[in-house]
């Protein structure tokens, strides 16, 4: 019976070690859990800051390539070939930096959604959709940039066709 009695004390004092254990486990596991939601929350916030200031950039590439344009139309009016044929660079070069932030949106907008695929919060869902609204208009304002770079191309050509 004595013996039975320390069999048992000795199994108990085994699970209560186990069971400290794995409480010491769980505590590590629950710290490296809250710190790795941290850093995608961080992740999701950049991210999404990202594409809204690639759109910024976007849109402000576009009232470049507006003016680039317009520049080009009216030294085209004027028969000033080479200054119309230099704002319609501009403007493809605006056009192109237009599209390059559509594109940083773009990722920008996908790595926020992938850290809302790691965690569902309600912060990570609005800034991913913050993001993909950003990279909306970025691709808007590229896409009004390049037909700006086309017309300032246009009244190149025809300026060009007046000679």
């Amino acid at each position: 019976m004595q013996n039975r009695l320390e069999e048992i004390y000795e199994k108990l004092i085994a699970h209560e070690t186990e069971i400290m254990n794995l409480r010491k486990g769980y505590a590590v596991i629950n710290e490296r859990y809250t710190a790795a939601l941290s850093s995608l929350r961080v992740l999701t916030m950049s991210a999404a800051e990202a594409a809204k200031r690639a759109c910024v950039a976007a849109e402000k590439a576009l009232l470049s390539a507006e003016k680039c344009s317009d520049a080009a139309r009216k030294a085209a009016d004027k028969s000033v070939i080479d200054a119309a044929e230099a704002a319609a660079e501009a403007a493809v070069a605006s056009a192109e930096a237009a599209m390059e932030a559509a594109a940083a949106a773009a990722a920008a907008s996908a790595a926020a959604a992938a850290a809302v695929a790691e965690q569902a919060e309600t912060v990570s869902l609005q800034a991913s959709a913050e993001a993909a609204t950003a990279t909306k208009r970025a691709t808007d304002a590229a896409n009004q940039a390049v037909k700006m770079s086309l017309a300032a191309a246009e009244a190149v050509k025809a300026a060009k066709l007046k000679i």
